[in-house]
């Protein structure tokens, strides 16, 4: 069994004021940066040809009159658009703004920075074309109906950063009524990282998932999906209790009727589980238990030491949370906790969905997959955790960091394989051939980028010295 993290010395309260200053010091000073370097590139993607174009000549191909015959092919059968034009690994990055991480409703314009920049993550590690959509867009129905108009020109939507409970409405129908996948990234990415981090957490303390005890704090888009991902994985409903601003979820809570009304997922989730058997706060839910998933309110405290000191020996502690996580590390190591997980890239055990939505995209695109099912996520999940169980599992390092690259096409494969063993593809391939194909096209953004750069297509960073010519180096 791995040993867990050591737990913090008598500096750990110095130590935390610290972490949280520095954080403060380097938010800034990246903020700072972020603003200044935007104004100098004004935006972070863009369009660039991907045929040869040798003289003028050439338009009479690529576009009018040679594009004609391209067209009616499409017409006599419109799945060849997946054959004949770019369809085949374009997607959507669609929102409305109403909910931006660390921002909340700051609208569509605000959001497209953020929309630029999850698109040039999944090109970067995924090699998926993204186009970023914010939309005016102030009714649910008026975001459904947006999702549906735009569909022909894409494989695949990413719908981010919208508020809940209108993410759940929007993902169900357009899931229901798209022949392509769509995907809603803050429920699905954040859920399929979490349980990724669990599979291993598991494995580390020696639990399996039919036998433990797990609380919930926060009843937002991840963790309702999380919970019905938990379920699907073989975890008892009973042994699950969900903790909102009110408390524990169950089904004799004064305001069901309400939650059946306003939030039928919440409602769902609340009668599935009746609490875990538990009535009460986070104190009464987590006495006993041996695994807690936060994703709640981004100030530590909210989940206090003596509260962990109550669950079972050695327990699980994710405190998802970000910008801060809902307790310290050292301090629920201090109080006994075995793993701790975080959202933040600064502490051991991130848990982040970059690792997750490329690898899903990329695979049900080279399926050509019609939807993505929980079936896909949780092969997604299963994917990642078995990376590093097979190669350097430990207690501090549950889940593959950023820069172990070569995981994401094996997931993107797994995800392809399990598309077409589920009746969801319409391509078919082997999962070696999956796997191939992913590798190939994951690295060529990286590739690309190298070559821009080095040809001075991409300008370097303004306000960084530039390197030494190459002939310095020798």
């Amino acid at each position: 069994m791995v040993e867990a993290i050591p737990p913090a010395g008598p500096n750990a309260r110095a130590v935390r004021k610290d972490t949280a200053e520095e954080e403060a010091r380097r938010t800034a000073e990246l903020s700072e940066r972020a603003l200044r370097l935007a104004e100098h590139f004004r935006g972070k993607i863009e369009t660039t040809p991907k045929v040869p174009v040798r003289s003028l000549d050439d338009f009479s191909l690529w576009y009018t009159p040679g594009i004609a015959a391209v067209s009616r092919a499409i017409a006599d059968d419109p799945d060849r658009a997946f054959d004949l034009t770019g369809r085949w690994n374009t997607i959507a990055v669609l929102t409305d703004g109403s909910r931006v991480l660390g921002l909340g409703d700051i609208g569509p314009q605000a959001a497209l920075p953020v929309m630029e920049g999850k698109s040039l993550l999944f090109k970067y590690l995924g090699g998926v074309d993204a186009v970023p959509l914010p939309v005016a867009a102030p009714t649910t129905e008026a975001l459904i109906e947006t999702a549906l108009r735009i569909a022909p020109a894409f494989g695949g939507i990413n719908l981010e950063d919208i508020a809940s409970p209108k993410c759940f409405r929007v993902l169900e129908e357009l899931q229901r009524r798209l022949p392509i996948p769509v995907w809603h990234d803050d429920q699905l990415g954040t859920a399929a990282a979490t349980i990724a981090g669990l599979l291993n957490a598991l494995r580390v303390t020696g639990r399996t998932i039919g036998s433990i005890r797990t609380v919930l704090l926060g009843a937002g888009a991840a963790n309702l999906a999380t919970v019905r991902l938990l379920i699907g994985l073989g975890h008892p409903p009973e042994s699950i209790s969900v903790v909102d601003h009110h408390g524990v979820l169950h089904g004799d809570r004064s305001d069901l009727d309400e939650l059946q009304l306003h939030n039928p997922w919440k409602y769902r989730v609340a009668l599935e589980t009746n609490g875990g058997g538990r009535t009460g706060g986070p104190a009464e839910a987590l006495a006993g238990a041996d695994v807690l998933l936060a994703a709640s309110t981004p100030v530590p405290g909210t989940v206090r030491p003596d509260w962990v000191r109550a669950m079972r020996p050695r327990p699980i502690v994710f405190a998802l949370a970000n910008p801060l996580p809902e307790i310290w590390p050292a301090d629920a190591h201090a109080a006994g906790a075995a793993v701790v997980a975080t959202g933040r890239g600064d502490f051991p055990n991130q848990v982040n969905n970059s690792l997750i939505f490329p690898c899903v995209f990329r695979g049900v695109l080279d399926a050509r997959a019609r939807s993505i099912s929980d079936e896909i996520v949780l092969a997604a999940a299963r994917e990642l955790a078995q990376w590093t169980a097979d190669r350097n599992l430990a207690a501090d390092h549950l889940l593959p960091t950023m820069d172990e690259r070569e995981v994401f096409p094996h997931v993107a494969a797994a995800v392809a394989t399990t598309a077409v063993e589920r009746g969801l593809a319409r391509h078919r391939a082997t999962r070696e051939e999956f796997l191939a194909r992913a590798q190939r096209l994951m690295a060529r953004p990286a590739a690309l980028a190298a070559a821009l750069q080095k040809a001075s297509l991409i300008g370097p960073m303004p306000d960084e010295p530039e390197p030494p010519p190459e002939h310095e180096h020798r």
